[in-house]
């Protein structure tokens, strides 16, 4: 990491706590600030926009997108005239290589498969950078004097991730392509102090942990990229001995993170949420990150299901998330006995499930077809057990005709975030 883009996260990791200062005093301040200089300086630049950009312009005057269109105006969008063609094909590369260092024009390239399997490319230019690490380490690891090591696992590393490392800060990247047992042995010769990575991962290190197979005591854990539910949450701090972080991020850019008391916030003061409910509690956002110029993130309609927590304890104004369900695309759809049909959110069926029996520890129920699911219950001897609380469930709700098959393998490619509810019909 070289002297100037150092200056430039420490000039960052200032703004970012002042916006944090100026947005618990006048929150519409901070936003209609950096709302005004994102169209000064990068609308009127992309192709996608610049019509609609002017001093008086208000956000809500600008179309909603979702990932389809940003992927379908990606040459339109971004405002450094990559195409998605040239994008591709050096993510495809990067791929194949397992080398994530090639850039297009000094912007970063990353890839993502989301949950839901489409490909989601971003872009973040040096500038973009530094304030992505500026406020990861501001919000997320923190920052101390005292050297550090991280071990990342991810499916495919990135500039934007190895921006991370520093003298004092040791970014150390696991492929989660390689077998685990590589993976323990590598983690007991670092002796991370800090592991992050999706809670499938972090399931399976603290088995290891408990078989005696693992011997790291890191001081903190955070989960990423998969859904951190709540018995996965309580077996990881049971194991680790402390609370489980969160960082909820996507393509989209850096949305929540875990405060010092273990409530997830929203990150108000860089990015706007908007809204789309689904029912009455829970809701679909809708953002615009403020900071971003290389790939503008404007009203972008995400596909995730989040609940609105309490205000917190930590003094925080910002929004706080009880929890994220999943996906709408994992909301199971099925006729009830008038003939409407009726929505099952993951969060529901993951409850009736864990609640059936507390020696469940593995679990993935499936939807194949309007009136069959597929069931994956460890150890088997309770599949009984949750069957009989889904049909339970599913006679309170008045659903009908309900094939409940039992199955003993998981749906999961490898490299590809697990999911424990899925839609497939």
């Amino acid at each position: 990491m070289n002297i100037l883009f150092k200056f430039l996260i420490i000039w960052y990791s200032l703004k970012i706590r002042m916006g944090r200062i100026i947005f618990e005093l006048s929150p519409q301040l901070i936003q209609n600030m950096r709302w005004w200089k994102l169209k000064r300086k990068h609308l009127r630049h992309s192709s996608f926009y610049n019509t609609l950009v002017n001093s008086s312009t208000e956000l809500k005057d600008f179309p909603q997108i979702d990932k389809t269109i940003f992927m379908e105006e990606f040459n339109q969008i971004n405002t450094h005239g990559v195409t998605l063609e040239e994008a591709s094909k050096v993510l495809m590369k990067s791929e194949e290589d397992r080398d994530f260092t090639p850039e297009i024009n000094q912007v970063t390239l990353g890839l993502s498969s989301g949950t839901s399997g489409n490909i989601g490319i971003f872009m973040a230019s040096k500038k973009e950078r530094a304030i992505w690490v500026a406020a990861v380490l501001n919000r997320v690891i923190g920052w101390s004097l005292k050297h550090r090591k991280v071990a990342f696992f991810l499916r495919a590393n990135s500039n934007l991730y190895e921006s991370i490392g520093s003298r004092i800060l040791s970014f150390n990247y696991f492929d989660i392509l390689k077998p685990m047992e590589v993976h323990i042995e590598t983690l007991n010769a670092l002796q991370p102090d800090i592991v992050v990575g999706q809670p499938s991962l972090l399931k399976l290190l603290a088995q290891s942990k408990e078989r005696g197979e693992l011997l790291v005591d890191p001081n903190k854990i955070i989960s990423v990229a998969e859904v951190l539910t709540i018995d996965d949450k309580v077996y990881l701090e049971d194991v680790f001995h402390q609370k489980i972080h969160q960082v909820y991020q996507c393509t989209e850019g850096f949305l929540a993170y875990t405060c010092k008391v273990g409530t997830l916030h929203l990150n108000e003061d860089f990015i706007h949420f908007e809204k789309h409910y689904v029912d009455k509690k829970r809701f679909n956002p809708i953002v615009t990150d403020l900071l971003r110029g290389t790939q503008p993130v404007i009203r972008y309609l995400l596909n995730d299901i989040l609940i609105e927590g309490d205000k917190c304890s930590c003094g925080s104004s910002m929004m706080t998330i009880e929890s994220i369900e999943g996906r709408m695309d994992d909301v199971f759809i099925i006729e009830t006995t008038l003939g409407n049909m009726r929505n099952l959110f993951p969060d529901i069926l993951r409850r009736k499930i864990v609640g059936a029996n507390k020696e469940i520890n593995e679990y993935q129920i499936i939807q194949i077809s309007s009136n069959e699911i597929s069931l994956l219950i460890k150890p088997e001897e309770y599949y009984q057990d949750a069957e009989s609380s889904l049909h339970e469930l599913f006679k309170k709700m008045d659903l009908i005709n309900i094939i409940i098959t039992k199955t003993r393998y998981i749906y999961h490619e490898n490299g590809s975030k697990f999911r424990r509810v899925i839609r497939r019909c």
